[in-house]
């Protein structure tokens, strides 16, 4: 079973796939983790993260312990990772990273779950289920801060939503895979919803039979 879990920024992916990889005992690969730790990669050596040759680099010498490092959840290292996703040799370079993962899951795992913003339109377009999850702006703005407060980092709330807004319209508006849902994906608003309902949305649309 390979589940594709597409969406913007704070729309609710990591924490469903979490439930969903534990639930039906796949392996789960955050792919926003590979841009996130590619980006970062370029910001330490003072570099910018929007030189082709500088992001191909980065992204040829990414290994899974990177995924691992501290930092990767910051605001500075998601715009980054925004910025390096836009460029079309550089998502050429980590497009096999994340279909092995796929087709060849760890630990023995008979299937695997990956969010990211182009799993079921690219990386794995023969997915057996989609879904995109949404949610307003100001809900996705409200919910990093909230986030960023409970980790006792900076946050200030009109920054982080014009942060959003301005990683929508680049990952929207991009060339090389832009945020969409697959034509046949199962879109779901999550803005007025809570991690359980949105999981329950996600479980009848995998198994309408256990519905």
């Amino acid at each position: 079973m390979i589940i594709a879990v597409d969406g913007p920024a704070a729309s609710g992916k990591g924490t469903l796939t979490e439930r969903l990889a534990a639930h039906f005992d796949l392996a789960r690969l955050d792919t926003g983790l590979i841009y996130r730790a590619v980006g970062a990669k370029i910001l330490r050596d003072n570099d910018n993260p929007e030189d082709p040759v500088v992001a191909v680099a980065a992204a040829r010498a990414l290994c899974f312990t990177d995924l691992k490092q501290d930092g990767l959840r910051l605001e500075e290292a998601g715009l980054a990772a925004s910025r390096v996703a836009a460029l079309p040799d550089v998502r050429a370079v980590l497009l096999a990273f994340q279909r092995d993962f796929a087709a060849c899951p760890p630990n023995g795992k008979m299937g695997a779950v990956l969010d990211g913003r182009d799993i079921g339109t690219v990386v794995c377009p023969d997915a057996h289920h989609k879904l995109f999850l949404m949610a307003s702006a100001d809900v996705r703005a409200m919910r990093r801060y909230k986030e960023l407060q409970a980790r006792g980092a900076e946050a200030i709330y009109a920054r982080i939503l014009r942060d959003i807004k301005e990683r929508d319209t680049r990952d929207m508006s991009r060339s090389a895979a832009p945020l969409e849902p697959a034509t046949d994906a199962f879109v779901l608003d999550t803005s007025d919803l809570d991690t359980d309902e949105v999981f329950s949305a996600a479980l009848r649309y995998i198994n309408p039979q256990n519905s």
